[in-house]
């Protein structure tokens, strides 16, 4: 038993006190139990302030708990330095963690500063190391995807630009060895005009790619260009009937909704389907069949089948594709397509291959 504690007990109205009854309360007798009132509560007996707790054992029997203010006081005391302790423990380990995320912020964002300053420094590798998972953590994963992509789109451009030389340099070769030809005697003027006029028109309409490339850049920003519609019939018609003399053997079939009207300008979709059948023209053998029908429009031709590899690149500029040709085409198409909020897929069909625009 506690020694600040003494305990009265009642039993079929005999009164039995604790051992230590005297040491909690001087000079006690049972003249206390008239001042108790209640479950639970305070008085003042001869003097001194008591607390004191009545439990009810049964009809017969009950217990009160008596303390004085000494017993209180320690209490108090006991629960005070308690409270010093764990909230001089909490501040202390607080403190020591907002010291180390402060400490780790601070590095944290001096290296992120470094890697914006570096984002173009591909060489440049420095890892963050960043204890918590938080906005810091975001931010650095967005800056490593945005040096990957500005890496992988700085090669993209070296390769397109490397291309882009070797592409022109051929047609502009073959004009210089003919007229130097021309000039020595070995070819004739007639046939060397004619082969240069060829090369040039190649020229030509690689210069006219790279400017409609350019050009889209401005239309994507230009919302008239949404606003704009388009009789489709018209277009595919106009491109078909031009094709053909390019390949008279080949059987069009053409099933066009007259009325269908499509997002752009006459000059875009002809930009559109220009490219996609002057494609077909290289691998098409013996069918071009184009139809357009609720706002969707599917042109197929019976060539081989496009490698899956080669499907994943097909719209990329200047990427090796089918029977390793590449250049413009399809990247015309596909952004343009993307200007107009229109979207272009490829599918190996039974055969033949479908390009479908929805």
């Amino acid at each position: 038993i506690n020694p600040d504690i003494a305990y009265i007990y009642n039993i079929n109205n005999d009164i039995y006190t604790s051992y230590n009854i005297n040491s909690v309360i001087p000079k006690y007798d049972n003249v206390i139990l008239s001042y108790i009132e209640g479950p639970s509560g305070k008085i003042i007996y001869k003097g001194n302030t008591y607390y004191y707790y009545k439990r009810l054992v049964d009809n017969n029997k009950y217990i009160i708990s008596l303390t004085n203010d000494n017993y209180i006081n320690k209490m108090k005391k006991d629960v005070l330095y308690t409270i010093l302790i764990v909230t001089g423990l909490s501040f202390t380990l607080s403190s020591l963690i907002l010291i180390l995320w402060s400490n780790n912020l601070v590095n944290s964002i001096i290296i992120l500063k470094k890697k914006i300053k570096n984002i173009d420094n591909y060489d440049y590798d420095i890892k963050l190391n960043h204890i918590f998972q938080d906005e810091i953590t975001s931010l650095n994963d967005s800056i490593e995807s945005m040096k990957i992509y500005l890496k992988n789109n700085e090669l993209y451009k070296n390769q397109t630009y490397q291309n882009i030389s070797h592409d022109f340099k051929t047609p502009i070769a073959v004009i210089k060895s003919y007229i130097e030809a021309t000039e020595d005697g070995i070819e004739t003027e007639e046939k060397s005009l004619e082969v240069i006029k060829e090369q040039i028109n190649i020229l030509e309409n690689k210069v006219h790619s790279l400017l409609y490339l350019n050009k889209l850049n401005y239309l994507k920003d230009n919302k008239e260009n949404l606003k704009a519609k388009t009789n489709i019939a018209e277009v595919i018609n106009s491109s078909v009937n031009k094709f053909k003399l390019i390949r008279p053997e080949l059987n069009y079939k053409i099933d066009i909704d007259n009325k269908l009207t499509l997002r752009g300008t006459n000059d875009m979709w002809e930009a559109i389907i220009d490219n996609l059948l002057n494609n077909f023209m290289r691998y098409a053998k013996q069918e071009i069949k184009i139809t357009a029908k609720n706002k969707k429009i599917v042109l197929f031709n019976d060539g081989e089948h496009i490698d899956p590899l080669v499907l994943d690149n097909i719209f990329t500029p200047y990427k090796k594709g089918i029977n390793g040709m590449f250049g413009f085409g399809l990247s015309i198409v596909k952004k343009t397509l993307q200007v107009l909020n229109y979207d272009i897929s490829v599918d190996n069909v039974k055969n033949g291959v479908n390009f479908i625009i929805k």
